[in-house]
């Protein structure tokens, strides 16, 4: 048989150990909500799109890659790594492949990769003036 003591030490240890999870849980899906919420810059890119694939073992993303146009020539091209998160914007950039356009991202700093491989998310899509 356990004493008081002992008994009343094992649940404020048990209570303790409980309140630091949630704490920490609590924390962590705080900085989450914010990180995917609010955006830390926001921009355009011009150039062309040369690659876009759904992938991913669990957490499936739209990946997209972009040849930046160069206003100068000749100069080595610069790429453009980013995700889509909405379905329509990304089969607009399907129907667009190869042709030069404007793509507005989002920049989210701090997101795991369960969110996406890049801290560049893609909001909208169109041609470039001049197309």
């Amino acid at each position: 048989m356990t004493s008081p003591l002992t008994s009343t030490l094992i649940r404020f240890a048990l209570r303790t150990v409980i309140g630091l999870f949630l704490t920490v849980l609590l924390l962590v899906s705080g900085y989450l909500l914010f990180s995917y919420h609010f955006t830390y810059s926001r921009g355009e890119s011009v150039g062309f799109v040369q690659k876009l694939s759904y992938k991913g073992w669990i957490c499936k993303t739209w990946e997209g890659e972009q040849v930046r146009a160069l206003a100068v020539m000749p100069a080595i091209p610069e790429k453009f790594a980013f995700t889509v998160r909405d379905s329509t914007v990304a089969d607009q950039i399907n129907a667009s492949i190869g042709q030069k356009v404007v793509v507005q991202y989002e920049q989210h700093k701090g997101l795991p990769a369960c969110f996406g491989e890049t801290e560049y998310f893609i909001t909208k899509v169109t041609p470039a003036p001049g197309q």
